[in-house]
């Protein structure tokens, strides 16, 4: 299938199709003993990765694990219909996020609060999967992979609470989800990925330093794809992620809303458009890394640790 792109070592990365679109979230299947699947995408994606997977030779007994770098719909919200499809595979998942998975109705509920009618045309409901099913990580932990290769996962969180890391033991791949935010393929841009309620700057910079620290041969972007200067394009989302707390603060302290705090940080924080890029494409970047989103989630971070007396008006208005 032209989802699947072959990414060497029995690592494969299979484009969910989110809303349609090419590469927006990538799933990974690591193909060995004990077969693996490394984010679900979206709910009404899981039909794109069903048969995908079945193209890679994985049938309906075969997957082992499904792994979760956190519970955001975008990465999980397959969750329930890939484990129906895989009745054998157990459900990884940081514990603090596991009991979305197993009762999401209250993650569900609140998700179609925030995106209204987008809600089903571009992620459609979690289903609940059985709770002897699931495995939660702690702050570290292993998924078997068979034959001594492995994930070493480690919590990263800045993004998510719920958010690990994992690492390949056999390649050094380390599957970063949106720990290190959003990278453009086409454009080689690096993006942020802060949306609330669970952005925080301190906890983000301290999951990218570790990541220095582990010193991983790729890192595998949910959004999107391998990227091998790992020095470089982490470096480079620090700094990005760091801009935009200072854009948006000086927002605050003009006592912009939020309209106009996302105007400023698109006009000076703006995406690399390729010339002859079509409409559908800058749509596409749009929901990868959503500007208001981001600058919501980074004004509630501000609220929380600096308090409204941080600016010289109601430091709350950006994120209304």
């Amino acid at each position: 299938m032209d989802t699947i792109t072959d990414r060497g070592s029995e690592v494969f990365e299979i484009d969910t199709l989110m809303g349609g679109h090419r590469g927006i979230t990538a799933g990974y299947l690591i193909r060995g003993d004990r077969p693996c699947l490394v984010e679900t995408g979206t709910a009404l994606s899981a039909p794109t990765v069903v048969a995908s997977l079945a193209e890679l030779g994985v049938g309906p007994t075969d997957l082992a694990t499904i792994v979760v770098t956190h519970i955001h719909l975008d990465h999980a919200g397959g969750v329930g219909d890939i484990a129906a499809a895989f009745p054998q595979a157990q459900v990884v998942v940081h514990e603090r996020g596991a009991r979305h998975l197993v009762d999401p109705e209250k993650l569900v509920r609140s998700a179609h609060r925030v995106f209204g009618p987008v809600m089903e045309k571009l992620f459609g409901d979690l289903r609940p999967t059985e709770a002897d099913r699931v495995v939660t990580l702690g702050d570290v932990g292993t998924v078997d992979l068979g034959g001594g290769r492995r994930l070493d996962a480690f919590h990263a969180p800045g993004h998510a609470s719920h958010h690990v890391g994992l690492v390949d033991s056999q390649t050094g791949d380390l599957y970063c989800g949106d720990a290190a935010g959003v990278y453009i393929p086409e454009t080689a841009d690096v993006r942020p990925a802060t949306p609330p309620p669970d952005f925080d700057l301190d906890l983000a910079l301290a999951s990218m330093r570790r990541m220095r620290e582990i010193a991983p041969s790729r890192l595998l972007f949910s959004h999107y794809g391998p990227v091998a200067d790992v020095d470089e394009v982490l470096e480079r989302s620090e700094g990005v992620l760091i801009r935009w707390v200072e854009l948006v603060r000086e927002a605050r302290a003009l006592e912009m809303d939020l309209d106009h705090a996302v105007a400023m940080v698109k006009e000076r924080e703006p995406l690399t458009i390729p010339a002859g890029t079509d409409e559908e494409a800058v749509a596409k970047w749009e929901v990868l890394s959503s500007t208001a989103a981001n600058v919501a989630g980074i004004s509630r971070w501000l609220d929380q640790s600096e308090g409204p007396g941080s600016t010289s008006g109601d430091a709350a208005q950006v994120s209304r």
